[in-house]
C-alpha cells in the first residue's frame, strides 16, 4: 500500500503497469502556443529560505499526469522522454515552421479526456 504524507511529497499516486509500479507526479497544464505546458518540477520559492527555489523529479517519478483544461485531455508522460527540468510542452497543433524533430505530440501520451464543468452555486448561499 502507498501512502503519500505531507507537503511537497514527490508523487502523487502509483500506478500499476502489469507486474510494475510506477510513482506518478500530477500536474495541471495549460494551452500556450499551440502547445500543453506543465512544470516538470516543484517551486519552493513561496517556503521561508529554501534551500533551492526549485527541484526536478529525477530518479523519484516514473511518469507525470497532465491535466490541461482546455484540451480536455489527459496526458501520462513517462519522465525518461523528457529532457527538461522546468517546464516541458506537449503539441497540439502543428508547428508553423514544420519542424517534426524534438517535437512531444500530445496525442501521443493522451490516455482519456475528461470535460469539468462547475457545478451551479445555489444563490442563497445554503450550498
Amino acid at each position: 500500500m502507498y501512502l503519500a504524507f505531507g507537503e511537497n511529497t514527490r508523487s502523487d499516486l502509483i500506478i500499476e503497469a502489469g507486474d510494475r509500479l510506477a510513482r506518478v507526479q500530477c500536474k495541471t497544464g495549460r494551452l500556450r502556443g499551440g502547445s500543453v505546458v506543465f512544470r516538470a518540477c516543484s517551486s519552493y520559492g513561496h517556503h521561508r529560505n529554501p534551500l533551492t527555489a526549485r527541484r526536478d523529479y529525477q530518479g523519484q517519478v516514473d511518469a507525470f499526469a497532465v491535466y490541461c483544461p482546455e484540451t480536455a485531455g489527459v496526458y501520462l508522460v513517462p519522465i525518461a522522454d523528457l529532457s527538461v527540468h522546468v517546464e516541458a510542452k506537449l503539441r497540439v497543433d502543428p508547428p508553423r515552421n514544420g519542424q517534426r524533430k524534438r517535437i512531444r505530440s500530445a496525442a501521443d501520451y493522451e490516455i482519456g479526456r475528461i470535460r469539468v464543468t462547475p457545478t451551479p452555486r445555489d444563490p442563497s448561499g445554503a450550498g
